[in-house]
């Protein structure tokens, strides 16, 4: 059975992380135009800080949420192998 909050969550997460990608893409094209032989302005600095924080969340939003469906689902692999000891063979 679908769950509408899920998808609306979902929804939601995608429109975050494609918004972020899109400021970054935009602030992209001033970069690559700088020529190598200057600074970045405060002002790229300030933005590149602003939208790679706020695209690293976002992109961890869609991340979480698409494990926990995957989770929901049974679709995951058993991470039984990650939580053994070290030298619990020995």
């Amino acid at each position: 059975m679908t769950n509408p909050n899920e998808i609306d969550a979902l929804k939601a997460a995608m429109r975050g992380a494609q918004g972020t990608a899109k400021g970054l893409s935009a602030l992209g094209d001033r970069i690559e135009a700088l020529d190598q032989r200057t600074e970045v302005t405060d002002a790229d600095l300030d933005d590149l800080a602003r939208l790679s924080a706020a695209h690293a969340l976002a992109a961890e939003a869609l991340r979480g949420l698409v494990r926990t469906m995957m989770e929901r689902r049974g679709k995951l692999p058993q991470e039984a192998a990650a939580t053994q000891s070290v030298g619990e063979d020995e």
